[in-house]
């Protein structure tokens, strides 16, 4: 396995797939070098939970703290990656044999890598953390989860649950990774949101670096 960093953020572009009833991404070149402007300049629009994100309390919780307020060692340093095998969900039983230890940086790898970036069309039955899981998280005392979709919780089922669930656990979020290039294993992680005063999430940028066996 190579050494070199591995981006596992997805690239904003516009078009791309976004959560049903969040805004659409648009970007557009408003200043451009070869119209003859002094120089290029863009707009961006989208909703802050799209593509690679992270999720703050605030997006659950009244009186939740923003984004801004995320300890950096929250998505800095060792990570494990996951893999999954259930095509379905994230399930209690499948966790319980991943032997997580509190303060764990988790990044869980399902069917989602291959299979759901490889449309701008959404995703409805993509794999996701049950409330049961998710509550077996909270029990393990994780510090940050992630997930290679745009949400945690499902589309049809444990939303709502499985948010709370974390984000009242104190568990910071992760979503819309791409692990389709990782595997399972020890990782060097480093994620940032941008620092949006009281946000309820933010774009963030993943990247991955394999670790040696036995860290």
């Amino acid at each position: 396995m190579s050494t070199d960093w591995i981006d596992v953020s997805v690239p904003l572009r516009t078009g791309m797939v976004h959560w049903p009833d969040n805004p659409p991404v648009k970007i557009e070149r408003v200043m451009d070098l070869e119209r003859g402007d002094v120089a290029s300049v863009s707009s961006m629009s989208m909703g802050v939970h799209t593509g690679t994100h992270m999720d703050a309390p605030a997006h659950f919780q009244r009186g939740g703290v923003g984004i801004d307020q995320m300890p950096l060692e929250a998505t800095l340093g060792q990570a494990r990656v996951v893999e999954i095998q259930d095509p379905v969900s994230i399930q209690r039983a499948e966790l319980e044999r991943a032997n997580l230890q509190p303060g764990e940086r988790v990044l869980f790898r399902t069917r989602n890598s291959e299979r759901c970036w490889k449309t701008d069309t959404f995703v409805e039955d993509f794999v996701f953390i049950s409330r049961g899981a998710a509550a077996y998280l909270a029990e393990c005392r994780v510090r940050t989860v992630g997930v290679d979709y745009l949400s945690v919780g499902g589309f049809r089922e444990d939303g709502e649950e499985t948010h709370l669930a974390l984000l009242q656990a104190g568990i910071w979020v992760i979503e819309g990774l791409n692990l389709s290039q990782v595997r399972e294993g020890a990782y060097e992680l480093i994620c940032l949101p941008l620092r949006i005063a009281g946000g309820d999430g933010s774009p963030a940028r993943a990247i991955l670096r394999p670790l040696p066996a036995g860290r």
